[in-house]
Order: C-alpha cells, then structure tokens, then sequence
C-alpha cells in the first residue's frame, strides 16, 4: 500500500460532477499541507488546490475556484476533491501530494488517477 492512494477518477460529461479520494497514511496525514495536482496532456503538472496544515482558507488556482472544493477527513485520513461543473479542459491525471506548500515542496505522491470530461 502507498503512502498516498488516489481513487474516484473515470470518465464524465461535461457539465457533470466527480469526486476524488486520497487515501493518506497518518503520519503524514497529520504532520502536511495536502495538495492536489493535475497534469493535462502537453502541459506542466500544476497545483490546483491546497490545504493547510496549519492555516485557512484553502488554495485554489483561478481555473477551477467556485467549481472544486479540497476538503478533509481525519477520522479516515482521506483528502477530497469535489469536482462540479465539469469541463473539457479539466481532463487530466490527478494526483494528490503532501510537503510544505509555502516552499513548496512536495515529498509525497500519489499514483494518479486519470478525469476524461467529454464535451
């Protein structure tokens, strides 16, 4: 088992919403910020959303603020990625990662999990 497991991706409409989980182990669960990540094809893995180990609010990148929210559950040591209103150019592998986003450096990563929006 990784330190970091992604699940939820697929394939979805436009429009449509999905949900990604990642599984952390807890001793990085709660020493870490945790991030999400999305690398589309041609492009640059980018951070899209944060969340802090020691401070609010959460990050987003202007891509996809107002339509994903990052949230947390301890009790299960998972991170979340609420996907709504879906687009095509959302299509990516996502990965979820935990380090030090003020750095930033990002010690740990998922294996990714791949979102296909088709228009």
């Amino acid at each position: 088992q990784g330190e970091l497991v992604e699940s939820g991706g697929g394939s979805v409409q436009a429009g449509g919403s999905v949900r990604l989980s990642c599984k952390v182990q807890q001793y990085i669960f709660s020493r870490y910020d945790l991030g999400w990540f999305r690398e589309a094809p041609g492009k640059e893995r980018e951070n899209i959303a944060t969340m802090y180990y020691t401070r609010d609010p959460s990050y987003y990148a202007d891509s996809v603020k107002g339509r994903f929210t990052i949230t947390r559950d301890g009790a299960k040591n998972t991170l979340y990625l609420q996907m709504n209103s879906l687009k095509s150019d959302d299509t990516a592998i996502y990965y979820c990662a935990a380090g030090n986003a003020e750095t930033p450096m990002w010690w740990y990563w998922g294996q990714g999990t791949q979102v296909t929006v088709s228009s």
